[in-house]
């Protein structure tokens, strides 16, 4: 029988087969630590996060710090006598809560560390064309993403997969790395291998402006853009139409290497395809949303606006 006594600390879906994984395999998990409740959508209705609505059909004891240096947080995080923390998709920890733990803290980072450390790293390995991404276990050190390393699992990337189809697998790919890492923390076998920062990579925090389409890019730097950001935060532009300046978001979209003459970023469509002239080639966009309408694949907006001859996304 496992001595482990474990605290979790997630907040979106991400961590939520993760903190399954623990349960269905007999650990003991004595607390949760998640975000606090806010108010979310047009009707600013306060939500839960993911993992507080899994710890309470899992009827788990929930802490939702607003500060993680609170006397009384960390009071109750001792109170629950917990030997192991493990992090999946959280805050940032002092170290008054990560050195707290027997056994440490561990971390679930969906990359291959020491590449793509930060808050984006799914979005951006597919932004960057990799072919490749993975999940990483660490334990918890001062610095972000930096810890020594104890496991790795790799995932291929196909050509046109986009940032939610690597984050499901990646997501339940971590539920199973988390499993192995606890079950030798468990058995006193951990090794662990000290990051190379020869092979680093960061992946910031993903805004406006860089999630805007430069279309002076080569046509596979912005497809690939594209399916970095899709379904969330999405790819945007700007489609100027019949001296209408309108914003658009892109979730999907093909390449043709075809050469031709046109200013990058010239809309040609026609009643069945809606192509941009890219460097490199064409961009055919397959699915998008225009600001004020829903989202929608490209025929049926063709089937309900008119282009200009001097239609092109800026």
């Amino acid at each position: 029988m496992s001595d482990l006594r474990i605290i979790f600390m997630g907040t979106p879906y991400f961590a939520v087969p993760s903190l399954r994984a623990l349960i269905s395999n007999n650990y003991k998990v004595v607390g949760v630590v998640t975000a606090p409740d806010k108010p979310a959508g047009r009707g600013r209705k306060i939500q839960f996060s993911d993992i507080k609505k899994e710890a309470l059909k899992l009827n788990i004891r929930l802490l939702q710090p607003n500060n993680l240096k609170s006397p009384n947080f960390l009071e109750s995080l001792k109170e629950l006598n917990a030997n192991l923390q493990i992090v999946v998709a959280f805050r940032m920890l002092p170290k008054s809560v990560w050195s707290m733990p027997k056994y440490g803290t561990f971390n679930l980072h969906a990359s291959l560390l020491p590449k793509y450390r930060g808050a984006a790293p799914i979005n951006w390995a597919i932004i960057n064309g990799e072919t490749k991404s993975g999940v990483s276990t660490f334990f918890i050190d001062e610095k972000i993403d930096t810890g020594a390393i104890i496991y790795q699992a790799e995932a291929d990337i196909n050509s046109n997969e986009t940032a939610g189809q690597l984050h499901d697998t990646l997501m339940e790919l971590g539920s199973r790395l988390i499993i192995k890492t606890v079950k030798a923390i468990d058995k006193g076998k951990v090794t662990t291998t000290i990051q190379p920062n020869t092979k680093m990579s960061l992946a910031p925090k993903l805004n406006q402006d860089n999630c805007r389409i430069d279309w002076q890019d080569k046509v596979t730097i912005i497809h690939n853009k594209i399916r970095g950001l899709s379904p969330y935060p999405t790819a945007w532009s700007y489609l100027i139409n019949n001296n209408q300046q309108i914003k658009i978001k892109i979730y999907k979209s093909s390449i043709s290497s075809d050469a031709h003459n046109f200013e990058f970023g010239k809309i040609i469509a026609d009643k069945k395809r809606l192509k941009i002239a890219c460097n490199g080639g064409f961009l055919e966009l397959k699915e998008l949303h225009l600001a004020g309408k829903k989202r929608m694949d490209a025929i049926s907006l063709l089937n309900g606006l008119q282009f200009s001859e001097d239609a092109k996304l800026l």
